[in-house]
């Protein structure tokens, strides 16, 4: 692998944070060694591994643990802690789009790198190569066969630049979103690409939309975007209330709240824009004022979050009530999954219940 450096690395006391941009493959790993192995951000799954875990280690690295609510907040203290140490410590070196891409634009970056407030140098990678056998992305070959394909060349170009340290203003070091703009920016112009609204939250909602035969402008798709945005995906919000009221589905009848109600459960500003579009979706008039239909809100989260493909939607829908859906509910759980309008849906009620029950159980549903 021939890997040719531009520019000069800056030392920690000019730049605790080394921001390497776009993250493409599992080579990119070269610039651990190219930097002089600083610690890195890397998910905890990986110092696991009984090999690479022990050089990883190596590196003093602070782990991520992406599925745990309370990783983000230590991970963010962590790097807070070592990049502001009159200690000795490594340099950090992060990728702050949190997930490879095709190299085609930069995607979000995550504020991590940014909450320090400190200097930070970007790093650019590029892979001038006449093939691509490197990038490794959420569609596309595995990591096996691009390791094959990478062998069979008979060398792979790496090129790293290290652009001018990024001094942040009073304006970015209070706002670490838009430090983290800025920054993405200058990298993206210096490549000479776009960049792409996109996050790492996006990839996986993709992937979950895929999963379930949905489609990206679909209800339940809609929700899980406002809710990543909202942070409230990573906090389990609803999980933690739906434990503290798991009667909450014990009966057929609805459950509103208040705008004020609603921002206090979730615990984010009222006037927050993406949680007016969340409350939006869900708004009906109750005696003439506006509120959130808490009930049918959490079925769908529990439908997107609980099932792994499709036909598992209906099942769960159907055991949240006890086995058994009356007409109202029967036709949101069709819309929501199958896109059924009412008329249609309460055809196939009529039709599967019995000596025309005001409900269906799921067997009925099933035989139907």
């Amino acid at each position: 692998m021939h890997i040719r450096v531009k520019g000069k690395q800056a030392p920690r006391i000019e730049a605790p944070i080394l921001v390497i941009a776009p993250h493409s493959t599992f080579l990119d790993a070269a610039i651990v060694y190219v930097t002089g192995f600083p610690s890195i951000i890397v998910r905890r799954e990986s110092g696991m591994n009984p090999w690479l875990g022990k050089l990883i280690n190596f590196t003093q690295p602070v782990y991520v643990g992406r599925e745990d609510p309370d990783s983000r907040q230590k991970t963010i203290s962590d790097i807070i802690q070592r990049t502001r140490s009159k200690e000795d410590w490594p340099q950090v070196l992060i990728f702050p789009e949190g997930t490879c891409t095709n190299r085609s634009c930069l995607i979000t970056f995550k504020p991590g790198a940014f909450y320090p407030g400190v200097p930070v140098q970007p790093v650019l990678i590029r892979y001038p190569n006449k093939l691509d056998t490197v990038t490794w992305t959420w569609d596309g070959p595995g990591a096996l066969k691009l390791m094959w394909l990478t062998l069979t060349q008979a060398h792979s170009n790496c090129e790293i630049e290290f652009l001018p340290v990024y001094q942040p203003n009073d304006e970015e070091k209070r706002d670490p979103k838009l430090f983290a703009h800025n920054v993405r920016n200058l990298m993206a112009k210096s490549l000479g690409i776009p960049t792409s609204d996109y996050t790492y939250e996006d990839c996986r909602l993709v992937k979950k939309a895929k999963d379930l035969q949905l489609s990206q402008s679909s209800l339940l798709i809609k929700i899980q975007k406002l809710r990543s945005r909202l942070g409230i995906t990573r906090r389990k919000l609803e999980d933690k209330w739906l434990e503290q009221n798991s009667t909450i589905f014990s009966n057929f009848d609805d459950l509103f709240l208040s705008r004020k109600e609603f921002s206090e459960l979730l615990g984010i500003a009222e006037s927050d824009h993406e949680l007016l579009d969340l409350f939006q979706l869900f708004e009906v008039k109750v005696n003439e004022t506006s509120s959130f239909n808490l009930k049918e809100y959490l079925l769908a989260v529990i439908l997107t979050n609980q099932a792994t493909k499709k036909d598992e939607m209906t099942t769960i829908a159907f055991d949240c009530f006890g086995g058994k859906l009356d007409l109202k509910w029967f036709q949101y759980v069709m819309m929501l999954v199958y896109f059924i309008p009412k008329e249609q849906a309460e055809h196939i009620f009529r039709t599967a219940s019995t000596n025309n029950s005001d409900y269906i159980t799921s067997g009925n549903y099933k035989n139907s």
